[in-house]
């Protein structure tokens, strides 16, 4: 493989999630592809039609031309409505149409992956007309098939993979976003801290603060004297900050510390993941 050394890790875990994927449908029998999946309103079929179109709009295939049905209550913005075209567009392809084509989407992208030497600050396609490079496509397809492999895993009852390499590339993205949840979503005071605790098959402590202009940064280093400390488990972690439940749900999972409100509010918008 002939990707930029700093493409390689997300390369990799993508690799394994995307493989994980086919073995799991792969001998699934039709109606099992009906069942619905912590993804709100999608489907095994679905989760892995959005695989496939978003892996094709990596190797740079043009989208389906596809008018959506007006009835799909989970679809309500424009982010929502671009991902669905290519799932809506797979709605009615039985399981060996679904199997066939994700193998050989797989074999495509595993060429492309092969032959690529393009730089991590070239410009490739994003979501809605958009650009993004390189670097930021690949860790973003990492991180969604990891995300969409535990979607399958939990609607199969086949658990694993927690720690994955695509488990790291989600907890970074996941991280990365928790200054601004804390900050701005929330609305914690002006030099406050909230800690995080996560245990589990992937572990980290981690510091959001929120300096005197009310700007959130997050680090490694412990608070002496946080406002909130919230401690849950990886799996939990993950399926609240990707909107596959709501707090309320895992209440027993999640031990908080402190201030009881501002704990609600960060909960109540931990979901970064788009809609």
């Amino acid at each position: 493989m002939t990707v930029h050394p700093s493409l390689q890790n997300y390369a990799d875990a993508w690799t394994h999630s995307i493989e994980a994927i086919a073995e799991l449908v792969q001998p699934l029998p039709e109606a099992t592809w009906n069942r619905p999946t912590p993804c709100p309103g999608w489907s095994v079929r679905d989760i892995v039609s959005h695989v496939i179109g978003m892996e094709t709009e990596m190797l740079g295939d043009p989208r389906p031309i596809h008018a959506l049905p007006r009835d799909l209550y989970h679809v309500r913005t424009d982010f929502a409505r671009y991902m669905e075209v290519q799932v809506d567009a797979r709605r009615h392809h039985t399981a060996p149409e679904m199997t066939a084509e994700l193998e050989y989407v797989l074999i495509r992208r595993a060429r492309q992956l092969r032959n690529e030497n393009r730089s991590p600050d070239h410009l490739i396609r994003a979501p809605l007309g958009a650009e993004q490079t390189l670097e930021l496509g690949y860790r973003m397809r990492a991180f969604d098939v990891w995300v969409h492999e535990q979607d399958l895993r939990a609607a199969l009852g086949a658990p694993g993979n927690l720690d994955a390499p695509g488990a790291f590339v989600t907890r970074d993205v996941l991280l990365e976003a928790l200054p601004d949840v804390v900050a701005r979503r929330a609305g914690a005071p002006a030099s406050s801290a909230v800690v995080l605790d996560v245990s589990g098959p992937v572990e980290f402590l981690r510091t959001v603060r929120v300096d005197a202009e009310g700007r959130g940064s997050i680090d490694g280093a412990p608070s002496l004297g946080p406002a909130v400390t919230l401690a849950t488990d990886w799996e939990t972690f993950v399926r609240l900050a990707c909107g596959r439940v709501r707090p309320a749900d895992v209440a027993d999972r999640v031990k908080v510390e402190g201030d009881e409100a501002l704990a609600t509010a960060i909960l109540d918008n931990i979901a970064v993941t788009p809609s």
